[in-house]
């Protein structure tokens, strides 16, 4: 089963979460949303992470501006694949969150993907390449 776990780190992120939930109608994916800071519940993430660890075909998308702890939190913390999609207000809120969300430290790979449609398609390509059950598609 293909799945796709949206972590916000703010109820105020469900807006942006809403584009990339639209984005992924008709695609063939479980879809599920938490919210979770990492900066303020660092175990509930935890909990949300360890939830999935025996998911087979797996892409995390975080949502979280500012200082953007939850993307490289997540992705220190389970081997599937994390794609970041920043929130914005304006320019210049975009240059903050993109400072946060690109510098991550070494063995934590997080992608960063700006417009949440793109986010929800390279999230469905990624999964696309996970193999299933049945095989590889």
């Amino acid at each position: 089963m293909k799945q796709i776990v949206i972590i916000m780190g703010s109820e105020s992120d469900r807006p942006h979460a809403a584009r990339i939930l639209s984005a992924l109608e008709g695609y063939s994916a479980t879809v599920t949303v938490h919210v979770a800071s990492a900066h303020k519940q660092p175990l509930e993430v935890l909990r949300i992470i360890e939830s999935y660890a025996t998911a087979q075909a797996l892409v995390y998308i975080t949502i979280a501006g500012r200082s953007n702890a939850l993307s490289g939190f997540t992705a220190a913390n389970t081997t599937f694949p994390v794609l970041a999609c920043p929130p914005f207000a304006d320019r210049t809120d975009m240059l903050v969150n993109i400072h946060s969300t690109l510098q991550m430290p070494s063995n934590v790979p997080v992608l960063t993907v700006l417009e949440p449609a793109n986010a929800a398609l390279a999230a469905m390509r990624i999964l696309d390449l996970a193999p299933t059950s049945q095989g590889s598609l």
